[in-house]
């Protein structure tokens, strides 16, 4: 990956750029695929198809054809330019490709999660399916219980809401056929999959929601997201208003009547995961670790401080700036200390009235990186010779062309120089338009893959 990429008015030290090259390039998703088979060739007996599913579903199908013949493919993805939909098709003439919806399910989600029913479905006892999983799995394939304009309602309102992945997915999995082992109940075939995780601690359930693994989360967990959030008060079947969102969501009663009616997911003993095999073939630590190597070889002390980072972005900001402000007190120059991990941003906009509903035009444009790197920008002020930098690995900060931020100790003075008001901007949520008057936003295009979010705290 050309390191040069990640350079922005602060980040201009190649050493640093070359660090984060290094983490993405090895997530790369083909390299992931290559290095499992490398070492557990498939067996060229009988018929293998595959399935990918996210957005790295293309590179990572590519690799595997690389080492058999595949029959048949359905591919569903988020982005496919015409270079990689010419790749995928001269590999394997008979591949479907779907771009789909993401980060809410839309039409062609719907589309994909019927198609790929049918085509897991079609397959027979002594086929081999192989399911390449990645981030975006869980929006880009639906087939929802529900009608699917109750389930974009109830993601969006989630989402704003500042609810973990893993408590979405766990009402998806419980509102959807693809869900929580629905693809490997769906099929007859024997099923491998390949999984690149962009969940923290790679549960394999949480991965797409699980398409192919046991559900260990039970209808009473769903309704527990539901009552946490406060989308099961009250009676009735009239459309409600979200009291913290402005969201126009599913009535109350219905949606706790189609979780309590409908069946239960597949759990961790049911017979047919004996014919399924999961595996994570890249993950955040991965990333990581490759990050740390590359430190060391520029000369950096290098230290890890986890793949397992949540909470609200903003806290997390102001404790990595006091974490790097103290770290540049007390150790030598240069270091890189690296975390990971999947933080998250609650909505706290003021409305006019209290009844009104927020309108789009309140809210600011960003996503978590870019609010952590906002939030640690005045803790971080004065502070000489260092960095503070937030990524997405798949190169895309919520809804947003960037993949995070650049902070260093005169980022505020800066910010005030230009009358930016930084108080402001994170009222809104607006942590876009901030870093780009500063020209600190990381734009890296999408990278190709997705393993969760890497902070950066680096004295120069």
């Amino acid at each position: 990956m050309d390191a040069s990429r990640f350079f922005t008015h602060s980040l201009r030290d190649p050493r640093v750029a070359r660090i984060l090259a290094a983490a993405i390039e090895a997530v790369n998703p083909g390299t992931t695929v290559e290095r499992y088979l490398a070492s557990n060739p498939l067996s060229p007996a009988g018929r293998v198809f595959v399935l990918g599913l996210g957005k790295a579903a293309l590179p990572m199908t590519r690799a595997l054809s690389r080492h058999v013949n595949l029959t048949r493919g359905l591919v569903i993805t988020k982005h496919a330019s015409s270079l990689e939909l010419q790749a995928a098709t001269a590999t394997v003439p008979d591949m479907g490709i779907m771009e789909s919806g993401h980060p809410v399910p839309d039409a062609r989600s719907l589309a994909a999660g019927r198609a790929a029913l049918e085509f897991v479905s079609s397959l027979r006892e002594d086929d081999l399916l192989v399911c390449l999983i990645s981030g975006g799995g869980s929006a880009l394939m639906t087939a929802p219980s529900v009608p699917l304009e109750n389930m974009q309602a109830l993601t969006s309102a989630l989402l704003a809401c500042g609810a973990r992945i893993d408590e979405i997915n766990t009402l998806r999995r419980h509102l959807d056929q693809v869900k929580g082992g629905g693809i490997a109940k769906a099929t007859k075939a024997r099923v491998l999959s390949l999984i690149l995780s962009d969940v923290v601690g790679s549960p394999l359930e949480a991965i797409a929601s699980g398409p192919s693994a046991p559900d260990p989360t039970t209808r009473e967990d769903a309704l527990a997201v539901l009552q946490k959030y406060n989308f099961l008060p009250g009676e009735g079947n009239e459309p409600r208003t979200h009291k913290d969102t402005g969201t126009q969501i599913i009535n109350t009663s219905s949606l706790r009547d189609f979780v309590v009616g409908s069946s239960e997911t597949p759990k961790p003993n049911d017979p047919i995961f004996s014919r399924v095999g999961n595996v994570v073939v890249g993950d955040n630590a991965l990333a990581i670790q490759a990050a740390l190597k590359q430190a060391e070889q520029e000369g950096f002390q290098a230290e890890s401080l986890g793949s397992d980072w949540q909470g609200e972005a903003r806290e997390v900001g102001l404790e990595l700036a006091h974490k790097l402000r103290v770290t540049t007190e007390s150790k030598k120059h240069p270091f890189c200390l690296i975390a990971g991990g999947e933080t998250t941003v609650t909505l706290r906009l003021r409305r006019q009235e209290p009844t009104a509903p927020l309108r789009e035009s309140t809210l600011g444009k960003g996503g978590r990186n870019q609010e952590l790197a906002l939030a640690a920008v005045p803790a971080l002020a004065g502070i000489e010779n260092a960095l503070l930098i937030s990524l997405a690995t798949d190169g895309e900060d919520g809804p947003t062309d960037a993949a995070g931020a650049v902070v260093n100790g005169e980022t505020l003075q800066r910010a005030k120089r230009l009358g930016l008001d930084i108080a402001g901007h994170l009222s809104r949520h607006d942590a876009y338009r901030f870093f780009e008057r500063l020209g600190d936003l990381l734009r890296t295009e999408p990278t190709g893959t997705n393993v969760n979010d890497l902070m950066f705290l680096v004295g120069v």
